[in-house]
């Protein structure tokens, strides 16, 4: 007879997991599992910060009352209905999207690709900076073999910059899939274990070398489009200090 934290882990547990209604003694399983499983971990990492977005952009909006001029002419009870069934409304189509307000500032062609790139290389970076034993499947010791490796699957040649004058070194990178096909991430760490990760993925939107913010909570990205790419640095810095390290990159990706 298996034990709870032998059965197998299900997608409705995951979903429970996020809900924090997941029962104690599954916890352990659920965590082992996105632990051996670091892609499923990335897409109820973007769940997550989707859901924190939502939150964030509308709960303003949840408690305030319903305006008189949409109130409509029913009894009490039945005129709360449409406007739960509104808010719902609202809210399903936020959550849909809500990776985008991270970029919104974004209004050149190609914006809603631009934000979903930004969302999941945000999402990328909380997910993996926080591994201990997997940061990276390639290591920085064999990093010919993995900038060659990424590039050809991202059809783009790949350099890791040297970021060694921030205080940083290449930790190794990883190959990942974004909602428009390969991606890549490169790990830096510093001499105190601070991690930040340099995202990219081809891209046929215009080439926009300016730099873009976003920010989710303590998640900070620069980002922009160089030579067939998309590129977002992202950490957990002050916005000045990322912004040096994300021109430093730029620099050396064009010399």
């Amino acid at each position: 007879m298996t034990t709870p934290e032998e059965e197998p882990v299900t997608e409705a547990e995951l979903h429970a997991w996020l809900d924090g209604e997941l029962p104690d003694d599954r916890q352990d399983a659920v965590r082992r599992y996105l632990d051996d499983h670091p892609e499923v971990a990335r897409r109820f990492a973007s769940y997550r910060a989707q859901r924190m977005m939502t939150a964030r952009a509308f709960a303003p909006l949840i408690d305030r009352p319903l305006p008189a001029r949409l109130k409509p002419p029913f009894s009490r009870r039945r005129r709360t209905l449409p406007w739960l069934a509104l808010a719902a409304s609202l809210l399903a189509f936020v959550a849909g999207g809500a990776a985008g307000w991270l970029a919104h500032g974004w209004s050149a062609p190609g914006a809603l690709s631009s934000r979903t790139f930004v969302a999941d290389a945000v999402a990328a970076h909380r997910v993996f900076v926080a591994e201990v034993r997997h940061p990276v499947e390639v290591g920085a010791d064999q990093e010919e073999h993995l900038v060659t490796w990424l590039g050809k699957r991202l059809g783009k040649p790949l350099r890791a910059p040297r970021l060694a004058g921030r205080g940083y070194e290449l930790v190794g990178g990883r190959l990942l899939s974004d909602t428009d096909g390969p991606a890549a991430q490169l790990m830096y760490q510093d001499a105190t274990g601070r991690r930040i990760t340099l995202y990219v993925r081809p891209t046929r939107d215009p080439a926009d070398t300016s730099f873009r913010f976003a920010h989710d909570g303590n998640v900070q990205a620069f980002y922009w489009r160089d030579n067939g790419l998309a590129w977002a640095l992202t950490g957990e810095l002050d916005r000045g200090t990322l912004s040096g390290i994300a021109e430093d990159v730029y620099r050396a990706l064009n010399s």
